[in-house]
């Protein structure tokens, strides 16, 4: 893909302003038209969230864009080098197929796929355009992650044997009230049961591993338990809803298993619909030591093995380590920090939109997102199959081997 003329911007389409797209928009995205894009084109099938996005754009940058209900006008537009797809999950990868055969370079918020055919068309129309495809999964770009990936890269844990992560997050009020804010998790929760959201914690886990760059991914069994969540929930808080005659398909917490290549193994946890507090679960363990987020601390073989009964007194930790070991894209970061999520936001966009400018392979590039993204569909199937072993598809085609770590 040719590199964007530099006399310019780039200039971004936008697909989608839910909640996450207008927050990317107010947090992110409009500041950033100060000098690294022009936002030439929104889009959302509601008309009045194109239309708020559009107002705010016009007011930010006195300039108009394109406002339509229709993506295909996006992604066709003349006027637009990239597109950034910020809709609901059914709609990503489709969108995604047709933005890179009209030869605009894609970013594509997370989420999971639906079937296995369409990871493979995302790469395979990847391949065939030669247009690049980017997951925008913040969570390669948090701190301790990357903290944590950096520590990794330089030996300090040892060889990794075992890594978990999860996304426990309490949605029961967004997906109790799905209808009345217009949110796609509700015909999610009540048609599927799966890992539905898994790149939040496998993506950094992924980038430790080195997935699809000398390592991958080769089989997983999921779990789910019942649902019973979301009833209890909405007898409270929605009495009378038609929601209470209905059934949930989604289990409340769903555990998946992954094995790689070299050996290491992976646990995933979802568990969105109880009452609990908000954790990605990171758990990194190797044969020098471990990190682990819930309780933000390092465990390093032979400097804390006195504390093995008496953990709670190095809770919180791992800040000590910040000096010697912060990431150095933090370490730039800190100097003006800017953004969503702590940071988050800001880095993963900053690293799309100079990808999509140089027209260069983004750092989470196609083959990752659809390797991500099919934990989904695959984990559905173990589940309905009794929690049996599922295979991995390698998107890659063999790549995977020569391929070098990030």
């Amino acid at each position: 893909m040719k590199e964007i003329n530099a006399a310019r911007p780039l200039r971004l389409g936008l697909i989608g302003f839910g909640q996450r797209g207008m927050g990317l928009l107010d947090q992110v995205l409009l500041p950033m038209t100060q000098q690294d894009i022009a936002i030439t084109a929104v889009c959302d099938t509601y008309a009045d969230r194109a239309q708020d996005a559009a107002r705010k754009v016009e007011e930010f940058t006195h300039q108009a864009p394109l406002c339509t209900q229709d993506y295909h006008d996006v992604v066709r537009s003349s006027q637009v080098d990239a597109v950034a797809i910020l809709s609901a999950w059914e709609s990503h990868i489709p969108i995604a197929v047709d933005a890179m055969r009209a030869g605009k370079y894609v970013g594509m918020e997370v989420g999971g796929a639906y079937s296995i055919d369409q990871c493979w068309q995302l790469v395979r129309t990847s391949e065939e355009t030669g247009v690049p495809c980017m997951l925008l999964e913040n969570c390669c770009y948090g701190r301790r992650e990357m903290m944590v990936l950096h520590m990794v890269r330089q030996g300090v844990l040892g060889e990794i044997v075992h890594c978990s992560g999860g996304y426990r997050h309490d949605l029961r009020q967004e997906v109790a009230y799905g209808q009345e804010i217009r949110h796609y998790r509700l015909r999610n929760y009540l048609a599927r049961n799966c890992e539905n959201y898994p790149t939040h914690e496998l993506g950094p886990i992924a980038q430790i591993l080195n997935i699809n760059r000398g390592n991958r991914l080769l089989t997983l069994t999921s779990t789910a338990s019942c649902a019973k969540g979301l009833h209890t929930y909405i007898a409270r808080e929605k009495e009378g809803s038609p929601l209470l005659n209905q059934n949930f398909a989604q289990g409340d917490v769903v555990t998946t298993v992954l094995r790689c290549a070299q050996g290491q193994t992976i646990t995933l946890t979802l568990d969105t619909t109880l009452p609990r507090f908000y954790s990605r679960g990171f758990h990194v363990q190797g044969t020098k030591g471990m990190y682990t987020e819930d309780t933000d601390s390092l465990f390093l073989d032979q400097v804390h093995n006195r504390y093995d009964f008496n953990w709670k007194e190095q809770w919180g930790n791992a800040c000590q380590y910040e000096e010697q070991y912060e990431h150095p894209l933090w370490r730039e970061y800190k100097q003006n920090p800017r953004g969503g999520h702590d940071g988050m936001d800001w880095l993963v966009w900053r690293d799309f939109i100079k990808s999509a400018a140089q027209g260069v392979q983004p750092p989470i590039d196609v083959y990752d997102a659809a390797t991500w993204m099919s934990i989904s569909v695959l984990s559905e199937q173990s589940i309905l199959s009794g929690s049996a072993p599922v295979a991995i598809p390698d998107f890659t085609d063999g790549r995977w081997i020569e391929r070098r770590p990030l």
